[in-house]
C-alpha cells in the first residue's frame, strides 16, 4: 500500500490540554454505543493483542469500554473529553486526500481529520487501521496520542 506524505502537525504539550475548554461531562454518556468493525480474522487477531495493550488511563479520563462490548473497541471519558478507538476499520476514503494534516507520535503516524465533535486520527501504514474519535477538548492536542504509541506498535504491523 501506498500513501501520500503527511504533513506533521505540532504535538501541544500536556499543559496545553489542561488549559483547553472544559467542560462537564454527562452520566448518560457513560452507555454510549461505538459501532464494533468486522475485519478479517488475521486482522482481529491484532486487534485483540491491541486491546489487552491498551492503558487503563489515557489523557487523565479512565477506561470504561463502550456497548456491545468487544476487543475491538475501548474507550476513555466522557463528553468533550471522551477518546473511542475502533480497530479494525476498512481504509477510510478519506485517507487518499492529500490535504489531509499527518502527524507522527510514539514512533505511529496518524492523518488527522478535524470534526466539529472533535478530531479523528486514523492510523497510516499499519493493517489494520485504528481510528481514534475524541472530543471537543482534543481539538487542538495531538499529545492524547501519546499513550496509544507502544501498544500500536507493539500489537499492529506496520505496512511499509
Amino acid at each position: 500500500m501506498t500513501s501520500p506524505r503527511r504533513r506533521p502537525l505540532l504535538v501541544l504539550p500536556a499543559v496545553a490540554m489542561l488549559m483547553a475548554a472544559a467542560g462537564c461531562s454527562s452520566s448518560s454518556d457513560a452507555d454510549a454505543v461505538a459501532a464494533v468493525p468486522s475485519p478479517a480474522a488475521k486482522e482481529a487477531a491484532a486487534c485483540a493483542a491491541l486491546d489487552k495493550a491498551l492503558p487503563d488511563t489515557v489523557a487523565g479520563q479512565k477506561r470504561h469500554d463502550p456497548t456491545p462490548d468487544s476487543p475491538l473497541t475501548a474507550r476513555w471519558g466522557n463528553g468533550d473529553a471522551q477518546i473511542v478507538l475502533r480497530c479494525g476499520i476498512p481504509r477510510p476514503e478519506e485517507m487518499s486526500d492529500e490535504n489531509l494534516p499527518g502527524v507522527g507520535v510514539e514512533g505511529v503516524d496518524w492523518t488527522v481529520q478535524q470534526r466539529a465533535e472533535g478530531p479523528r486520527f486514523i492510523t497510516q501504514y499499519r493493517d489494520p487501521y485504528i481510528e481514534l474519535r475524541t472530543g471537543k477538548r482534543y481539538a487542538n492536542d495531538a499529545s492524547v496520542l501519546q499513550p496509544f504509541g507502544a501498544p500500536v506498535r507493539e500489537a499492529i504491523p506496520k505496512t511499509v
